[in-house]
């Protein structure tokens, strides 16, 4: 039976294989450069001194220098983002579905092999080799991203890529192998549910899909307790001022007069009155806001004297939120396997 799931999985596996092994050799031929890059820098050893800022952006603005290095910060980032779809769309939708929808079943079932054998070695086999590839390159990825991670994470026009925000969480670490176990698993039982491969693999994309956009707004915020920092919001911090579309007033973290949180990923933010109430502009036409110029607005807001109020989870937060994530999800994809075998058992041939 061992043998059988092999033969039946080894095109999936010798190409996920070299897939990796072409990777491997991307990052790892230039992964050393990269070092050098933060090490010519000076910020080996440089800690939190002010002059620490500079040698970031020296050591970022050399590493954009070469378009390749950017190139391969994002491949790596989208490869392991959507990697979990994947392996749930061609390794798990068509694990049970195939044998199902071609009536193959019916053979394995009236050998020796019972079903749950034959349900476990094949969630065994393919489910470990999932978890192996995906820990595999997120392990590689997050050595070669490590001097950008150590020197702040990587700036773009739209946002900081720092190692807590929710893409580079879910494409380092151990996160992702657990990503790509649990979709592995939805594929599994949604193959044995529809009994249609291709129907299959698009419900399984489709759920993997939802889940990663969900679960870092409705879920990750809430497996460890936010630390909370406040800061007063004067006419320098208001600068940074962002206005949301509901007329919430926020200022940027990390930037003069704000809170400076370098590395951590904010899960709220928001402008409080000195009575602890959230502060919102006026959406009438009359408000100074409205027909004033924006440095009226900006000392109108400042003589409400506010406070930035910001729950964040810091930089070092990542490891533990690494590890209770990664259980969480192992945990539903094991519920998963056992309903998945459940199935099975009752299945009318």
């Amino acid at each position: 039976m061992t043998w059988l799931t092999f033969r039946q999985f080894r095109a999936q596996a010798i190409a996920a294989l070299a897939a990796l092994a072409v990777l491997a050799v991307a990052y790892g031929t230039t992964g050393s450069h990269l070092v050098h890059l933060y090490n010519a820098s000076g910020m080996r050893g440089c800690g939190n001194r002010p002059v620490c800022l500079s040698r970031a952006s020296t050591f970022i603005d050399a590493m954009k220098a070469d378009q390749f290095y950017p190139a391969l910060f994002f491949v790596g980032i989208v490869i392991l983002v959507i990697l979990p779809a994947i392996i749930g769309a061609f390794w798990g939708a068509p694990l049970v579905a195939r044998e199902l929808e071609t009536g193959t079943y019916r053979l394995a079932w009236n050998q020796d092999v019972t079903r749950t054998r034959w349900m476990a070695i094949k969630l065994a086999e393919v489910g470990l080799a999932a978890i192996a590839i995906s820990g595999l390159l997120s392990l590689l990825f997050s050595w070669w991203a490590g001097p950008i991670n150590a020197a702040g994470g990587f700036p773009n026009n739209f946002s900081q890529f720092v190692r807590m925000t929710p893409l580079m969480f879910a494409s380092q670490g151990i996160v992702p192998a657990a990503w790509a176990a649990l979709a592995f698993v939805l594929g599994v039982v949604a193959g044995i549910l529809v009994r249609r491969t291709i129907a299959a693999m698009a419900i399984t994309i489709v759920v993997v899909a939802l889940l990663q956009i969900l679960w870092p707004h409705f879920v990750r915020p809430h497996l460890l307790t936010p630390d909370r920092a406040t800061a007063p919001i004067t006419a320098v911090s208001l600068n940074s001022m962002l206005v949301s579309n509901h007329n919430a007033v926020t200022v940027a973290i990390n930037q003069p007069g704000t809170a400076h949180l370098p590395g951590a990923w904010v899960v709220g933010d928001k402008s409080v009155t000195p009575s602890g109430r959230q502060f919102f502009l006026p959406g009438t036409p009359a408000s100074i806001c409205a027909k004033g110029s924006a440095q009226q607005c900006q000392d109108w807001i400042a003589s409400h004297h506010l406070t930035q109020v910001v729950d964040y989870l810091p930089a070092s937060s990542f490891w533990p939120l690494q590890w209770i994530e990664a259980g969480l999800l192992l945990v539903f994809a094991a519920g998963l396997g056992a309903v998945a075998t459940w199935r099975i058992r009752r299945l009318l041939t």
